[in-house]
C-alpha cells in the first residue's frame, strides 16, 4: 500500500491565510444617517399625541351641575322645588339639559309630558301652558308608519291633517279639506308601527277630524317652525 506525504507548500499557505484572517483588523460598522429634520417631526407628533390624550381625559371626566327629576311629575302638573334635584354629571354636548343655577326659571313651570324620577330636564321638558287650551280640543288620531314623516313627530310640531280618498279611490280633483293641528303627546309606536298622537285642534274643528280619523282616511303633513 503506498501512502502520499501532504504537500507542504499547501499547509504553509493554509497556515498563513488563517494567520492573516486572525490578525487583520476589524471592519468598521455602518453608522446609519441621522435626519434631524424626521428626528425633530417624530417627537413633534409624540408630543401632540400626548397632549390631545391628556385634553381628550380632562374633558371627559369633566363634570356639570345640572336639573334633574326629583319625583314622577304627571303632564300638565305646574313644577316646584321638590320636584327638582341637582345631579353632577358628564354629558354630551349635543345632550340639552338645563344648569343647576337656572332653578327659578324652572319652577312654576308646566311639564310637557310625564317626567320620570332619575331623567334630566332639557328645554323641551317645560311648557307654560298645556293643550287643551281654551278654544281647542284634544283628539287622538292613529297613524301609520307609512303616513308618518320619516324624522317622525315631535312635540309643538304643526300639522295639516289632511282627508284621503278610500284605498281603491281616484285623487281628489279639488283640494282636500284639512285641519290645522298641534302635536301635543306621542305614544310608543304598536307592533304594527301604529303610533297614537294626541292633537291640539280648535273646538269646532275637533268633531270633524275624530269621525274622520276613526276611518283611518287621513294623512299628516309637517308645517314649518314658527320663527
Amino acid at each position: 500500500m503506498t501512502t502520499t506525504a501532504p504537500d507542504p507548500s499547501f499547509s504553509t499557505a493554509t497556515s498563513a491565510h488563517e494567520h492573516a484572517a486572525r490578525t487583520a483588523p476589524p471592519l468598521p460598522a455602518v453608522q446609519p444617517r441621522r435626519r434631524p429634520a424626521l428626528l425633530a417631526l417624530g417627537v413633534a407628533l409624540m408630543a401632540t399625541g400626548v397632549l390631545a390624550t391628556v385634553w381628550l381625559v380632562s374633558h371627559a371626566s369633566e363634570r356639570v351641575s345640572v336639573l334633574s327629576v326629583a319625583r314622577t311629575i304627571p303632564y300638565g302638573e305646574v313644577i316646584t322645588s321638590a320636584d327638582v334635584a341637582t345631579a353632577e354629571v358628564t354629558v354630551d354636548p349635543t345632550v340639552l339639559t338645563i344648569s343647576a343655577d337656572q332653578l327659578d326659571d324652572v319652577l312654576g313651570k308646566l311639564a310637557a309630558y310625564k317626567l320620570t324620577p332619575g331623567s334630566l330636564l332639557g328645554p323641551d321638558s317645560l311648557v307654560l301652558a298645556v293643550a287643551p287650551g281654551k278654544g281647542q280640543m284634544l283628539v287622538p288620531v292613529a297613524i301609520t308608519s307609512t303616513r308618518m314623516p320619516a324624522a317622525g313627530l315631535s312635540t309643538g310640531d304643526t300639522l295639516l291633517v289632511v282627508d284621503t280618498p278610500a284605498a281603491d279611490g281616484d285623487p281628489p280633483t279639488v283640494a282636500p279639506a284639512t285641519v290645522q293641528a298641534m302635536v301635543i303627546r306621542l305614544a310608543e309606536p304598536d307592533l304594527n308601527g301604529v303610533t297614537v298622537v294626541d292633537l291640539a285642534v280648535a273646538t269646532a274643528d275637533g268633531p270633524a277630524l275624530a269621525a274622520r280619523a276613526a276611518t283611518g282616511r287621513i294623512a299628516v303633513v309637517l308645517l314649518p317652525k314658527s320663527g
